[in-house]
């Protein structure tokens, strides 16, 4: 469906026709989520010895964790023909020009410890045979593997279920024998050595369906996928819509790579064009501005970008070398998942910026689903309030937020303000606090509510009661918030179904506390407090 002219009311009334279950999601693309996620390699990675890559990430596992990154994103874990091995070969040998077995174990146990989770790079579009070009061992598959049209001329195997690859034979994922091995590898082999996430390759290349069935096998934290289509500047929504359609197609298990938000940076940071990163609603016009709860942003990666200096690896889609902490200071800033690129932390001396933007998003409470309020989006400046207390502009033209505002991280061509909380304890008014919840069961013109005894929450009374956003579409959908409460305070609230056309309200049966109310105390100052309080009750 489209995004682009659904509001809460519509994407209701298309639920009805919905299933009355919501598919199990990816943790992380199934809450408000306060991920954030590391790129850990380059184009150029797999090059390092002595020590190896692996042995290097996993030296750098505590200070990412220092940093704040919640998540980690590995390259390729499989025997492959190709340095970089995006031509996997072995699927089931996990050793690699990264390192062997061992390092990688020993790699995710360092980020483990660091409080890291990591997410393997899932190749499995494509693959070639052991020897020549569809010997297929480990494991061992036939000609029926390969999809029906392949440059192989080779193939006993169905039609492809998505977009030709021409320097390895295309996989049809409509084979059980296929679907059994990739999902053994996942489940047992990835699993067992310590992966938690997918991160799925090229995945324009066969349907978004297995990439369900095979989320659904391994049972990620993180799942998010690679849809890169060109993009026309003079036809967004059309490419943000490939984005929403392959997130539908998972059944809302996954969520995508951003591109869309990546191109428009690119081309503001270029031109100048500030004003593209807005759309004609006036919400963010790349994929964050339809759907931010399933989108990963990113300002670039090992493809799109440069490697260890401006100007080497594979630079295919870059933003200017010299606007990158912008990039940042928009995708740190605004909702999504964040990702960032090792090379800009450690390669290009940009760690002390970084952090300090992300330093930001947690003491404010930005989600993957926080509000935007543009304020300006012109040539010259793009300006926004995300969350209602933090305030951000790039470009060259002069903006700030105004009186009550406090300056917290800066450089050339982007500044970041906030209030409401402080940095790290002290004092303040107010903590962010996220409410979610999921499975309501909404009817037409019904929108979800938090009402409870905070004014902020309307003091039980349903008609100022604080709003959520519908995450998606459906009557079972995610619907998120963010309000800012009193700092170390104790709550009671409670979700309700509100028309606010009628007055008409359905509240949540009681909690299983003493005040059949659900219940929580916010965060002392400098933190913030996440309630992802899974189902409506009925």
């Amino acid at each position: 469906m489209n995004r682009s002219t659904l509001s809460s009311c519509a994407a209701l009334a298309l639920a009805l026709l919905a299933p009355a279950e919501q598919a199990t999601a990816a943790t992380q693309q199934a809450q408000a989520s306060t991920a954030i996620m590391v790129q850990g390699f380059h184009w150029n990675s797999a090059n390092a010895t002595s020590p190896n890559w692996y042995n290097v990430l996993q030296g750098k596992a505590g200070d990412l964790g220092a940093m704040g990154f919640t998540h980690v994103w590995l390259p390729p874990p499989s025997d492959a023909s190709s340095t970089q091995g995006y031509l996997p070969r072995q699927l089931n040998v996990l050793n690699s020009r990264y390192g062997s077995e061992t390092d990688l174990k020993n790699a995710i146990t360092a980020f483990t410890n660091a409080g890291i989770k990591s997410v393997a790079d899932v190749v499995i579009n494509h693959r070639v045979g052991t020897t020549g070009w569809y010997d297929f061992t480990n494991p061992s598959w036939g000609t029926y593997a390969v999809a029906a049209g392949d440059e192989c001329n080779c193939s006993t195997g169905a039609a492809d279920t998505g977009d030709s690859y021409g320097a390895a034979r295309d996989i049809d994922h409509t084979n059980s024998v296929v679907q059994t091995d990739i999902k053994n590898w996942l489940s047992t082999r990835l699993k067992g050595v310590g992966f938690t996430g997918i991160r799925y390759d090229y995945s324009k290349g066969y349907g978004a369906s297995y990439a369900k069935l095979y989320h659904d096998a391994m049972q990620p934290d993180f799942c998010v996928g690679e849809i890169w289509t060109d993009l026309n500047y003079a036809n967004v929504d059309a490419h943000r819509q490939l984005l929403v359609n392959w997130v539908d197609g998972t059944q809302g298990a996954c969520g995508a790579f951003d591109f869309t938000t990546k191109g428009l940076l690119n081309q503001a940071l270029t031109y100048n064009e500030y004003g593209r990163l807005k759309d004609s609603a006036g919400k963010p016009a790349g994929g964050i501005g339809w759907w931010a709860q399933k989108m990963v942003t990113f300002v670039d990666n090992h493809d799109t970008g440069p490697s260890e200096s401006c100007g080497n690896g594979q630079n295919h889609w870059p933003v200017p070398c010299d606007k990158v902490m912008q990039g940042y200071a928009y995708v740190l800033t605004h909702p999504g998942i964040p990702s960032v690129y090792y090379a800009h932390i450690y390669d290009w001396n940009l760690k002390a910026a970084i952090k300090a933007l992300m330093d930001v998003r947690k003491a404010q409470g930005i989600t993957s689903t926080s509000t935007v309020a543009i304020q300006r989006a012109e040539n010259g400046l793009y300006a926004a309030i995300i969350n209602g207390n933090t305030a951000m502009k790039i470009g060259g033209t002069a903006w700030d937020p105004g009186t009550g505002w406090t300056l917290a991280a800066s450089g050339s061509g982007y500044a970041v303000w906030t209030k409401g909380t402080t940095g790290g304890g002290g004092t303040c008014t107010t903590v962010p606090v996220t409410f979610s919840i999921a499975n309501a069961n909404t009817t037409f013109g019904q929108d979800l509510y938090v009402v409870g005894n905070q004014t902020q929450l309307g003091n039980w009374t349903a008609a100022n009661s604080f709003k959520l956003t519908i995450q998606g579409t459906g009557a079972n959908a995610t619907w998120t918030g963010t309000v800012n409460l009193g700092p170390s305070t104790a709550i009671q609230y409670k979700y309700i179904k509100y028309n606010a056309s009628t007055g008409a309200v359905v509240w949540e049966s009681n909690a299983p506390t003493s005040s059949g109310n659900r219940e929580a105390t916010t965060a002392a100052c400098g933190s913030t407090t996440t309630l992802n309080d899974g189902n409506f009750r009925f």
